[in-house]
C-alpha cells in the first residue's frame, strides 16, 4: 500500500496503530526490565559510543539510526507577562528495533515524541508515536528539522542550531518559541562521552544550554506572552543502563552568575552513580568525576500513586556549591507511554538559580 496515496488522517491513524503495537510487541519481550523506554544494557549488534571521536556538525544534529536510542530534548524556563513562572518541555525519542534506516513501512525506526507545560498549579502533557519511513516523523540535519505529527523544532533562518523555532499541541496547551542561542554548543562528559555507570556504559551527549526564549503559550484557552532561558540536550546511545539501574535524576541549572551545571544520578541497588558537567559562563565545559556531585533527595510528594522527591539538597565542594533545588509544581508528572516526572525547579543556597528537573524509573 503506497501512504502517499492515503489521506493524511488515515495514514495518521495507521502509523499510530502500527508504532502502538510495534512498541507493545517491544514491551512484552526483554525492554519490560530494562529500564525507562526500553533502555537496556545490551548493544545487541548496534553501535556504541567510542571514547575521543569528535563531533560532526550539522551532521550530529541529525539521527543516528545505527545506534539504538536517541533523543532531542528541550526544556525551557520562562516567565509570563503576567508575571507567572512556566515551564515547557519539546522532546523527540528515536528508538530502533534494528541498527538501520529502512524504508517505508519496512523501516524499523520508531518515534515517540511528548510536549508539556508546566504552571505552579497545573501540568499539561501530550504524548505522540509514530513509525520512521513515511514521513510522518523524522529529523534533518541541514537545514535543521525536527518533527512528529504537526510538532516542529525546526531552524529559524539558518541551517543549524544557533536560531530555533519549537512548536507543539495538547488537548489543553499550545505554544509556539522562537530560541537564540548567546554561547556555544557544550560537550558533556570527556568531550562528548558520558559515562553512566561504572561498568562503563556511555552516550555520545552534547547541549545547547545558552538559548534566550521568547513567544507565547496558550493554556485552557488563555493566551499569555513569555520570556525566558532554554537548554536543548542531544543523546545517543545503545547501552546507557548498566543491569542493576533502574532510572535516573537529572538536573540542568542555569545560575544567576551566568554558570551552569548538568548532574545526574542513576539509581542503584548500592544507591547510584552521579556524574555531570560544569559549565563556566563563556561555555567552557568540565567534566566532574564520578560521584563527586552529591545529589540527596528531601521531601517528597505523592504524585500518580509514587512517592517522588520534589526538594534536593545538591553538593559539589570543588566549586563550593550547596544548593537546594525545589519543583515549581510537584505534581509535573508525563503520563506518557513510559511515564515520568519533568518540571521546572529553583535552586536556592550558595547559588540562586532555575532549571529543570526530570526523574524517571519511580515505580
Amino acid at each position: 500500500m503506497n501512504a502517499r496515496a492515503i489521506p493524511p488522517a488515515v495514514c495518521s491513524g495507521l502509523a499510530r496503530t502500527c508504532a502502538l503495537l510495534l512498541f507493545a510487541f517491544l514491551l512484552a519481550g526483554p525492554a519490560v526490565a530494562q529500564g525507562f523506554a526500553g533502555l537496556g544494557a545490551e548493544a545487541e549488534g548496534f553501535a556504541v559510543p567510542q571514547r575521543g571521536a569528535p563531533f560532526s556538525f550539522p551532521r550530529d544534529h541529525g539521527a543516528h539510526p545505527e545506534f539504538r536510542i536517541e533523543w532531542w530534548y528541550v526544556t525551557a524556563n520562562l516567565v509570563g507577562d503576567d508575571g507567572r513562572d512556566y515551564g515547557a518541555q519539546w522532546t523527540l525519542f528515536r528508538s530502533a528495533a534494528a541498527p538501520y534506516e529502512g524504508e517505508g513501512w519496512a523501516s524499523p525506526q520508531l518515534w515517540m515524541g511528548n510536549a508539556a507545560v508546566t504552571t505552579p498549579d497545573r501540568h499539561h502533557s501530550a504524548e505522540r508515536l509514530a513509525r520512521g519511513g513515511i514521513g510522518q516523523a523524522g529529523v534533518t540535519a541541514a537545514p535543521f528539522a525536527a518533527w512528529i505529527d504537526e510538532w516542529r523544532l525546526k531552524a529559524d533562518g539558518g541551517e543549524g542550531i544557533d536560531r530555533l523555532v519549537m512548536t507543539a499541541a495538547g488537548p489543553d496547551f499550545r505554544y509556539r518559541l522562537a530560541l537564540a542561542a548567546t554561547g556555544p554548543i557544550v560537550a558533556q562528559g570527556e568531550g562528548g562521552y558520558s559515562v553512566k555507570s561504572a561498568a562503563g556504559q556511555a552516550s555520545r551527549y552534547y547541549s545547547q544550554p545558552f538559548y534566550t526564549v521568547s513567544g507565547t503559550l496558550e493554556i485552557s484557552g488563555r493566551t499569555v506572552a513569555v520570556t525566558g532561558r532554554a537548554w536543548l540536550d542531544r543523546e545517543w546511545s545503545s547501552q546507557p543502563l548498566a543491569a542493576d539501574q533502574t532510572g535516573w535524576d537529572w538536573f540542568s541549572l542555569h545560575f544567576s552568575s551566568g554558570e551552569k551545571m548538568m548532574g545526574f544520578r542513576l539509581r542503584d541497588s548500592g544507591g547510584g552513580y552521579t556524574s555531570g558537567t560544569w559549565i563556566a559562563a563563556d561555555g567552557t565545559p568540565t567534566p566532574l568525576a564520578a560521584n563527586a556531585l552529591r545529589m540527596t533527595p528531601g521531601r517528597t510528594a505523592r504524585v500518580a500513586g509514587r512517592e517522588i522527591p520534589v526538594e534536593w539538597r545538591l553538593e559539589l565542594p570543588e566549586k563550593g556549591l550547596d544548593i537546594a533545588v525545589r519543583a515549581l509544581n510537584a505534581a509535573a508528572w508525563v503520563d506518557s507511554r513510559y511515564p515520568y516526572w519533568e518540571g521546572p525547579v529553583r535552586v536556592t543556597g550558595s547559588a540562586e538559580g532555575i532549571g529543570y528537573l526530570e526523574m524517571t524509573g519511580y515505580e
